[in-house]
């Protein structure tokens, strides 16, 4: 409990001297940055010159030590390959990890790069190759820390959370429109066949270099929720299914996944039904977060009655579309 009150509280004083202490001279000045999960600072260091790191606290009784520095050892491997990614720094103890008064902390290079406003299908096929070489490295082999992106282990305990919540209106549509959407994952999924995935691969943490002089790349940020699952999982929620440009924009991006990578177009029936264990996962994140001071702040109406039926509604959508075509 000390460790989760100090997490909600940090300080200037507390991040300035966890950032010196991992061996880095600091100028005074930080600004906190956007992450619900973790507290994430960017920091400016006086070497070299004008420079600034990003220095991560690790929300407390989330992750083991093994779990985070699991994550840390893909980010580097990655990076050894020529994927672009935002790698952790090694610091003064010569790891990429330390625990400051009871909380883990790492830190991070600042990525330089902009989020895209929109992606062409150029863009797609670019972005393709990226996802496509994370997962040639991700397939070599398994992470033993990391979760299970499969019925059992990560829907099922999330929907346990969850129901109590639902409101008595909306609780019998919810199960079964949430029931029926776990059922057709517990069938079709394979964990036998699953490998090291970004798993939090939405457009937000794709970020685009922009330097002067140098082609455009993509940059893949956030391994928080780094795992083991299908590769599909990367890529449904760079996409709406439910958008008239959705066979255009797959398109795109497989024929860049594919020059570099084999990929069943079968599995793209996967996709919906991923969204919505996702959404059951993410009311649950929620619920499991409502002590941390900021969540009620950040999400004022959850667990309203127009809560639910929003969440309802795409669960709805979400089965009505199990085992949509492979888009051939």
């Amino acid at each position: 409990m000390r460790e989760e009150n100090q997490f909600y509280q940090l300080t200037p004083d507390f991040v300035l001297d966890a950032v010196e202490r991992l061996g880095w001279r600091t100028t005074g000045e930080y600004l906190q940055l956007n992450s619900f999960e973790n507290r994430v600072y960017s920091v400016r260091v006086e070497e070299p010159a004008g420079s600034q790191i990003i220095v991560k606290f690790y929300r407390p009784k989330r992750w083991s030590e093994k779990a985070i520095l699991e994550e840390h050892s893909f980010l580097h491997e990655l990076e050894s390959q020529g994927v672009a990614v935002v790698a952790p720094l090694k610091q003064q103890a010569r790891t990429t990890l330390s625990l400051h008064e009871g909380l883990w902390c790492a830190a991070f290079p600042k990525a330089k790069g902009r989020l895209p406003q929109e992606f062409s299908n150029e863009d797609l096929t670019r972005l393709g190759r990226v996802i496509a070489r994370l997962h040639n490295v991700g397939a070599l082999r398994a992470s033993s820390n990391r979760p299970l992106l499969e019925v059992e282990s990560y829907a099922i305990p999330a929907l346990e959370v969850v129901e109590p919540l639902l409101t008595p209106m909306l609780k019998e549509r919810y199960l079964d429109a949430a029931n029926a959407i776990l059922e057709y994952l517990h069938e079709e999924l394979e964990p036998r066949h699953f490998q090291r995935i970004h798993g939090d691969c939405h457009r937000g943490n794709v970020l685009q270099t922009d330097e002067p002089g140098k082609p455009k790349e993509f940059l893949l940020i956030d391994f928080d929720d780094f795992g083991m699952g299908p590769v599909v999982q990367d890529f449904w929620m760079l996409f709406r299914r439910d958008q008239k440009e959705f066979t255009d924009e797959i398109d795109a991006f497989l024929a860049g996944y594919t020059e570099l990578r084999d990929f069943n177009r079968a599995d793209l029936r996967l996709m919906e039904p991923l969204r919505g264990m996702r959404i059951i996962h993410y009311a649950a994140w929620i619920a499991r977060r409502w002590h941390d001071p900021s969540f009620p702040q950040l999400f004022p109406q959850f667990a309203t009655d127009a809560y639910w039926l929003d969440e309802v509604q795409a669960l709805e959508q979400v089965r009505m579309g199990l085992g949509m075509g492979t888009l051939e």
